[in-house]
């Protein structure tokens, strides 16, 4: 199974690596838009993590249980207030199975990427299907391929240069839209590295792959705000809708 996993060293500071992305700016968006499709009824997260987004859409009143393949990462979402009342299944996305169906599936934060091959990430759709109601929706936040940000010829370019972070990301292998993003962080008084492959995957082919799982786009904005989704859009939050 080809599906990238997070060790220990990195579940125990990945809250504090990943802090920008829990501030109230960023996350009160996603998780008040994902309230709003789950239209009351139950939610599940593919990719869990620490709780990140689970732990305050849960408190938004929304009943969320969770799948996550990394065993240290759910001991770190235990440990947090709430976080034993949110029922997560130790797993992959593309076959783990939990009981009951849900109105609302969702997988954010690039995480469909983590899935590296095309095959994989086809079956996480049927995976969403089979636990979705008729008519509930599947949703993915994912960016949009960043290959114009390579220079022409290059397989590799430096995406962050701070104090206490170097980000680098390598183009592995073009014709299977594998890449790999390499980091050497400051966290806490440690130096963090860790380097881990990923699949890049265009919104047409995640369209088609829904369509083969029974689904049709709902909406494609280019944030959690809702705003328009263009051609030079960077991400995209996309709404797939289970089919009657």
């Amino acid at each position: 199974m080809a599906v990238v996993t997070w060790g220990r060293d990195l579940a125990e500071v990945y809250d504090a690596v990943y802090a920008a992305e829990s501030e109230p700016s960023v996350l009160e968006p996603q998780v008040g838009l994902l309230a709003d499709l789950a239209q009351g009824g139950r939610a599940l997260e593919f990719g869990v993590g620490t709780g990140r987004v689970a732990l305050p859409l849960r408190d938004r009143g929304v009943a969320v249980e969770g799948i996550e393949l990394s065993e240290p990462m759910v001991e770190q979402f235990l440990t947090k207030p709430g976080g034993q009342d949110v029922p997560v299944t130790i797993g992959d996305m593309c076959t783990t199975r939990v009981p009951g169906t849900f109105t609302l599936v969702y997988v954010v934060a690039n995480t469909i990427m983590n899935v590296t091959t095309q095959d994989e990430q086809a079956a996480v759709f049927l995976n969403a299907a089979a636990h979705l109601e008729e008519g509930g929706r599947f949703v993915i936040a994912v960016v949009v391929p960043q290959l114009r940000t390579f220079l022409p010829g290059k397989n590799s370019r430096v995406f962050t240069l701070e104090p206490a972070h170097v980000g680098i990301e390598t183009l592995d292998d073009v014709a299977g839209q594998i890449a790999s993003s390499h980091h050497w962080m400051q966290v806490e008084g440690r130096l963090v590295t860790y380097s881990a492959p990923y699949r890049y995957v265009w919104p047409s082919e995640l369209d088609l792959m829904a369509r083969l799982a029974g689904f049709r786009l709902a909406h494609r904005w280019a944030g959690w705000d809702r705003s328009t989704f263009t051609a030079d859009s960077g991400s995209h939050v996309s709404v797939y809708e289970k089919a009657d």
